[in-house]
């Protein structure tokens, strides 16, 4: 066996007795982290900040590995690193695989959207890179629709990467002598990666990359790193020499500041938003800290805090944490995937419950017959006691054969469930194919016979054509593309996946500098996040007033949806003269079987139904609106061409 074996001291705490080795209150943590994640996923919306719970973990993680190699530096001299890497694998590898072939096999048996992308996040998870190769592949943590299988270990991912560099980053951290300057290292890493993910935040973008990129997201694992450093050198003090000032400050103020980090930890669950730019700009940095204080408040002797946290419920929850993190993903989108209208509210609360009973199951099977086993005995071991038993009993040998042929199947399902995987939903199909109809497609100008080219038009109320119309909207009118064309021909549509209401006033700003805005405007945002009604004023002053506006209202199974469509009739309600609402949600609520699995992309036959409902908006503006269709290029300056 290789040791690893480094010279220069690292002040550490005297080696604990067997029985003081555990740390209190982290499996009480642990509980708190992994509630706060499972509610955010199984229940959306319930508690929008619980994807904190990961920063709880990683915190934890530092900490703890880093107060494991420094205990036993301090015990032996040494550090046993391919013993360390060995106790991880077997603490990660036989659950996830495990969660991997039993998920593959029934993603097969259910089949269509839940395998999209399967081969890569089956490698992720094979080689602890899920983090990067989801972020190669431009997928999304925070996308609802159709979401991955095993988006859940891109985390693990994060954490095993950390378990491989640390204990040669620590051990040549060690070689600094001065303890002040190893702190300092320690902690310049945590805001290096906290600054990088401050800086590479884009509010209105996506943030998968800064959540995902272990550059970006270690600061929690370094400030648990650093903490185990405080702790180790904060030992107990000589009667004679008496106490120094940290421990002072930790025997008088690190209690009550471990309670309220607590308690603001609860808060950060309920208020912090994953749309939010301060989430990325110091949010998960101030949780990360007061994960550190509330365990460095924990750990002290006789602390009330870890006392507390070592309650009998929370300790059983901690202890198990790891398999209901791994096992509540997948079982959650398989569950989706099965059931219909899982969106419907009442469906949601049963899917939500019926996914957490589930992965309490998976959770305590694989924690008593796969992760024990293996920790306590090895792999080697394991397969001893097996074969030992299969000596001297027949019933374990049919039992052995009959979970040798099941793990045989599930691995054979597993390579199939690859093999088939399509590459791309059906409601990325449906947009593939709306932007491939707008590709190339110039915007045309308005034709003779067209109403924008009479200066005096034979109907005193004309309904605006297809030349007439600017479009711009998000993935839904981008997917509704084709329909729109076939149904509107001349329109200009200008639609991109993921894009929100508070673009809309800088694209208008945008087309109008560029001559491109026409007497109608249409603008299909709102599917992915809320709207204001300054947004939308915002948007009738660029405008200006010789032009109307149609406002697509939403289907989608989020939250925000009822608030968004509310918000759309009320405005239009307040400028009846110049606006109209398309009644989107309404025209497709009968015929959702239409739209992807997602509830939210229509195909050719939902588009035509999108079109209608934009067809019957067009022509209330016509008999309301005081804008007149084809005066305002007369007016408002040339033609688009």
């Amino acid at each position: 066996m290789t040791h690893l074996t480094v010279q220069p001291t690292v002040a550490v705490a005297p080696a604990p007795s067997p029985a003081s080795r555990r740390f209190a209150g982290l499996d009480g943590l642990r509980a708190i982290a992994v509630v706060t994640v499972l509610v955010y996923h199984l229940f959306p919306g319930v508690l929008p900040g619980g994807f904190i719970g990961v920063d709880i973990f990683f915190v934890i993680s530092g900490f703890l590995i880093t107060s494991l190699l420094l205990r036993e530096r301090s015990e032996t001299g040494r550090v046993d690193l391919r013993g360390f890497w060995t106790r991880r694998v077997r603490r990660l590898v036989p659950a996830i695989a495990a969660l991997v072939v039993v998920c593959s096999a029934i993603a097969l048996a259910i089949g269509g959207d839940v395998l999209v992308g399967l081969p890569r996040q089956i490698l992720g998870a094979s080689t602890f890179s899920a983090n990067w190769l989801s972020i190669a592949a431009d997928s999304s943590y925070f996308a609802q629709g159709a979401p991955e299988l095993f988006r859940n270990l891109w985390s693990l991912a994060v954490e095993e990467q950390f378990y491989l560099v640390w204990p040669l980053a620590l051990l040549a951290i060690a070689l600094v002598r001065n303890w002040g300057v190893r702190l300092a290292i320690v902690l310049g890493v945590a805001a290096a990666s906290a600054v990088e993910m401050a800086v590479l935040t884009m509010p209105g973008d996506d943030p998968t990359r800064v959540y995902f990129g272990s550059d970006t997201h270690s600061f929690g694992l370094a400030l648990g790193a650093a903490l185990a450093l405080l702790v180790a050198r904060l030992r107990p003090a000589d009667l004679d020499a008496g106490e120094t000032a940290g421990q002072v400050f930790a025997r008088r103020w690190l209690p009550p500041l471990g309670v309220a980090s607590v308690l603001g930890i609860v808060v950060a669950a309920y208020g912090m938003h994953d749309d939010a730019a301060f989430t990325y700009r110091g949010g998960l940095l101030l949780v990360s800290v007061a994960t550190a204080l509330a365990i460095g408040a924990a750990v002290l002797p006789g602390s009330g805090l870890g006392r507390l946290l070592d309650a009998a419920p929370l300790r059983w929850v901690g202890a198990r944490s790891y398999g209901l993190y791994l096992w509540h993903w997948p079982v959650f989108v398989l569950v989706c995937a099965a059931i219909p209208d899982e969106n419907d509210p009442q469906t949601a609360l049963i899917v939500g419950l019926g996914a957490l009973a589930c992965s309490v199951a998976a959770a305590l099977l694989s924690y008593r017959y796969l992760e024990q086993p293996i920790r306590r005995h090895g792999f080697g071991g394991v397969v001893r006691r097996v074969r030992m038993a299969m000596r001297v009993s027949r019933p374990a040998r049919l039992w052995t054969w009959a979970g040798t042929a099941v793990a045989a199947g599930l691995v054979a399902a597993t390579v199939a469930a690859m093999v088939v995987a399509p590459t791309a939903t059906g409601a990325e199909r449906f947009i593939q194919q709306g932007a491939a109809s707008l590709k190339g497609a110039p915007s045309p100008a308005p034709s003779p016979g067209s109403s924008s080219s009479l200066r005096t038009p034979p109907d005193p109320h004309p309904v605006a054509q297809g030349p007439d119309i600017a479009a711009f909207g998000d993935s839904v009118m981008l997917a509704s593309a084709p329909a729109l064309q076939q149904s509107l021909p001349g329109i200009s549509i200008d639609a991109v996946v993921s894009r929100q209401m508070h673009t809309a006033p800088d694209l208008i700003a945008a087309a109008a500098k560029a001559d491109a805005l026409r007497p109608v405007v249409v603008i299909g945002l709102g599917t992915n996040g809320s709207i204001s009604e300054d947004t939308l004023e915002r948007v009738l002053d660029e405008l200006g007033p010789r032009r109307g506006l149609v406002l697509v209202n939403v289907q989608a199974p989020r939250s925000w949806a009822p608030g968004v469509n509310s918000t759309l009739d009320a405005f239009a309600a307040k400028h009846p003269d110049r606006v109209a609402v398309a009644d989107w949600h309404g025209a497709i609520a009968g015929h959702l079987d239409l739209l992807a699995d997602d509830q939210i992309h229509p195909g050719m036959r939902g588009g035509a139904i999108y079109a209608d409902a934009l067809r019957r908006a067009l022509l209330q503006l016509a008999e309301h609106s005081t804008v007149r269709v084809a005066n305002p290029w007369d007016q408002a300056g040339p033609r688009p061409q």
